[in-house]
This record gives C-alpha cells, structure tokens and sequence, in this order.
C-alpha cells in the first residue's frame, strides 16, 4: 500500500524545514508528499518546494479547507496527516503501514507529545487520556487528532461531503471522526504511532487551549448529535 502524507500550512516557515526533513528521512519512504499553502506570506511555500515537497494552494483560509485540499489532491491508498509543526520518527511511514496490515480499519491515530515545552519531549500520556477521554460521548468509538490523523481514501471520498467546513464551530478532527462513525467506518488506535508536536499554542494562547478548545468540542459533539 502506497502512502501520501498531507501538510495544511499557514505562515510556517520557522517549522516547515524540520517537519518536512523528518516526513523525508524515513526507513520506509512516503510515497507523496504534499504542503497546503494556505495563504501564506513568508516562505513556507519556497521552503517546501525547494526540499522536494508537492505544493497546492487552498484559497480559502481555515484548517478544514486546507485539509481538504490536501485530501482530495493526494493520489495513494492511504493519507497520513499532520501539522506543519509536527517531527515524526523515522519509522512512522513503516509504523502506518504496520497498523492497516490485517486490521480492519478504515482510519488510525497515534499519542502525541510536546517536543518543547520543557528541557525534553512530555509523555504521551496526557494525549492518551484526552483521546480515552473522548470515548465517553460516543459509545466507545476512537477519534483522530489532526497532528497524527491516517485514513483510507475510500473512507475519505465516503465522508468529504458531509464534513463541517466552518472552523469557528467544530473540530475539524472530532467532527471528521463523527462523520466517519457515521459512515460505518472504523478507527484505530496506535499506542506505538507516535509524533512531537511544539507547544507554543499552549504558551501563546493558554486561554484558548484550555477554555475555548473543549468548549469547541463540546459544541462539536452537540452539532452532530
């Protein structure tokens, strides 16, 4: 199975190079690559093109739409997405196709840790226990978060259509996961799929990660009640 790795950006030419160079230094080669330039104004999109990725354009600002493009450009079985702050292990690529061999699973997502926030990476416990968390409201059902998010295209093309494209409403990532349930699909957890992610939401804006962002989830799980 062949594996498109999808990069929405917006103004991340400080994190594009390191994640990239990590998308790129894998046991088992990507076979696609592809950065969003999602309005851009630095160099994220020279940046990209000059280490080899694939660049689209989305014009419509937001995370979902970006997301979106990307999905529908890339052209393999599988589509693993992050963010363009995101360092994966160099066994990440080897790890996705390891976790959809003889499992029957149409999406997968994997614990996440901070890479600085303090002197060295957090645990991922604490992006275990959101994610167990999240089961609560839904039966028991598994749910991908956006820095580590892998699907099946099929699944994707199944579900593009009925995706809330509004991301002052929804979690692009929990409302994605709903509509997948929805459809019948079935999603995966990996506790050996891990990425590092940096915390400067957390030390910008601490009021949104940790106000605005449930109560975004809630609201998420409420519109598709």
């Amino acid at each position: 199975m062949k594996v498109s790795v999808v990069i929405p950006a917006y103004n991340e030419e400080k994190y594009i190079r390191k994640s990239l160079g990590s998308v790129m230094n894998q046991k088992v080669e990507a076979d696609e690559i592809i950065v969003v330039n999602n309005n851009s104004r630095d160099r994220t999109e020279e940046i990209a093109l000059k280490m080899g990725a694939k660049v689209v354009r989305e014009p419509i600002q937001g995370m979902t739409p970006a997301r979106n493009r990307g999905f529908d450009t890339a052209q393999h079985e599988i589509i693993a997405r992050i963010d363009a702050d995101v360092i994966v292990p160099t066994n990440w690529i080897k790890q996705i196709k390891k976790s959809f061999e003889n499992k029957n699973y149409d999406a997968f997502t994997g614990p996440v840790t901070f890479n600085d926030l303090f002197a060295k990476p957090t645990s991922t416990l604490p992006s275990k226990i959101y994610l167990e968390s999240l089961r609560v409201f839904s039966r028991g059902n598994r749910y991908l978060i956006g820095p580590n998010m892998i699907l099946k295209r099929n699944i994707w093309l199944k579900v593009r259509k009925t995706v809330n494209l509004d991301d002052s409403k929804v979690h692009e990532d929990i409302d994605l996961s709903l509509k997948i349930i929805k459809a019948g699909g079935r999603i995966g957890f990996d506790p050996d799929l891990i990425v590092q992610i940096s915390a400067r939401r957390i030390k910008k804006h601490p009021e949104s990660f940790f106000l605005e962002y449930p109560a975004r989830m809630i609201k998420t799980f409420w519109i598709d009640r």
